[in-house]
């Protein structure tokens, strides 16, 4: 889990289960940047994300499965264009009751004997961020369709492709072509 600083529970994600019956429960919400704000991450230009949260609730545990899907608009970390990401993933966790608070495990909870509800932000905002692709490609660079100043630069400083075609009066010293033999007898 993803330690942070201690900050105020988004009452939205607060979940009462006590007036529940067994069985499972569905919740949905939309998520905006209004939500990553609260946790001060500031990656997301815009966030459009739909999570549907199933509880399934029975006598000694709880049973929490977050399902998300939508786009997040970030900046490009070759271009630094904004584009949107898609995301989509599941996360899966076990509220249990014990005699003190604990969220050492990333998959168990344990909530205080007695408690009547649970918030969930904290697995909803970590479930979303490490969703995320290590790197963030704009589609553009990738089909080569975007244009933009920082590519042409890119092209112009890399590093060209050494010629194979050897000029007429440049002598190759034969013992290279001994060692690239080697390299393709694999």
């Amino acid at each position: 889990m993803i330690t942070g600083v201690d900050m105020k529970e988004l009452k939205d994600f607060t979940i009462p289960f006590i007036g529940l019956k067994l069985g499972k429960h569905p919740f949905h919400f939309e998520i905006t940047n209004t939500f990553f704000e609260h946790f001060e991450y500031e990656e997301f230009n815009g966030t459009d994300i739909k999570l549907d949260v199933l509880l399934d609730k029975k006598t000694t545990l709880l049973e929490f499965t977050l399902n998300f899907k939508g786009t997040v608009n970030v900046q490009c970390d070759i271009t630094n264009e904004p584009f949107d990401q898609e995301i989509s993933g599941n996360y899966h966790f076990v509220v249990k009751f014990g005699d003190e608070y604990n969220d050492e495990n990333e998959d168990l909870l344990i909530i205080p004997h007695g408690s009547h509800e649970v918030n969930i932000q904290q697995y909803v905002y970590e479930s979303i961020v490490l969703s995320l692709p290590t790197r963030l490609i704009h589609p553009g660079v990738e089909d080569g369709t975007l244009e933009s100043d920082i590519l042409d630069k890119l092209e112009e400083l890399s590093p060209k492709q050494p010629k194979e075609k050897v000029e007429e009066g440049d002598q190759v010293d034969p013992r290279w072509d001994e060692l690239k033999k080697l390299l393709t007898d694999k």
